[in-house]
């Protein structure tokens, strides 16, 4: 079983940047892709990026496209999301999610995702 444990959310203003880390134990996520969701008051979970196994399949929503990097080293079995040009509407709780052993395909669907975090804060102020 893994667990996922994220960090480095926190209160930024308008245009800031955060770099969010997603930390697993349990075992190895080298052979799983990954990806980041985020839940914003009063509604749905929903997709942020996924990145493949190796790191080189990555897939962003389009709220975030061009703003936000997907990236992973699965030498510290850690997955990061860096956020640039941060906007108030980025504000939510930030979640991780893994997929099984083996799956390595990217997917924002949230229901192909397994394993989940407990969410990181961010806030971002206008």
């Amino acid at each position: 079983q893994v667990q996922l444990v994220e960090s480095g959310g926190g209160l930024v203003q308008a245009g800031g940047s955060l770099r969010l880390s997603c930390a697993a134990s349990g075992r190895t996520i080298s052979r799983s892709a990954m990806g980041w969701f985020r839940q914003a008051p009063g509604q749905e979970r929903e997709f942020v990026a996924a990145i493949g196994w190796n790191g080189i399949t990555t897939l962003y929503a389009d709220s975030v496209k061009g703003r936000f990097t997907i990236s992973r080293d699965n030498a510290k079995n850690t997955v990061y999301l860096q956020m640039n040009s941060l906007k108030v509407e980025d504000t939510a709780v930030y979640f991780c999610g893994g997929r099984r052993y083996d799956s390595s395909g990217v997917t924002p669907n949230e229901s192909e995702y397994d394993h989940w975090g407990q969410g990181t804060q961010v806030t971002v102020s206008s």
